[in-house]
């Protein structure tokens, strides 16, 4: 399942290459203005999430996350594997942001989707830190 056919990847080897190659420059443009060092998955879900998929299959999800007064906040996007729900960039979240019920959808909303910029710069990035070659086609 893994892109590049190198079995030897590890769920914590990709951790580590996503984490790492994440930056302002792979932030939702949504959440730029909220994204720091500091806090480095801020924003970086959607991105994430496909990179994810594309390295290791899966399901994608996708939840509603609003604030505890009700007003919606936005969506939050993470990895459903065989046994495990894998959510890179769970540690976004204020505590006046609460992600709810999740369902499975086959992809983005629509394609180039608002952070298919971002997605191509983390893909490689965390291609090349896995030390995995050629791209990779862009979900569709």
């Amino acid at each position: 399942m893994f892109t590049g056919g190198n079995d030897s990847l590890t769920l914590a080897a990709i951790e580590a290459a996503v984490r790492d190659s994440w930056s302002l420059e792979t932030c939702d443009p949504i959440d730029v203005d909220n994204w720091s060092p500091a806090r480095p998955s801020r924003g970086q879900c959607g991105a994430t999430a496909l990179v994810v998929r594309e390295l290791l299959g899966g399901l994608l999800l996708e939840a509603e996350v609003l604030f505890t007064s009700g007003e919606p906040q936005g969506f939050h996007y993470w990895n459903r594997l065989p046994g495990l729900d894998l959510d890179l960039t769970a540690d976004q979240f204020n505590d006046d942001e609460v992600v709810q019920t999740p369902h499975v959808v086959d992809g983005p909303p629509t394609f180039p989707w608002v952070v298919a910029n971002q997605f191509i710069v983390l893909r490689d990035r965390v291609n090349a830190a896995l030390g995995l070659e050629g791209d990779v086609p862009a979900p569709s």
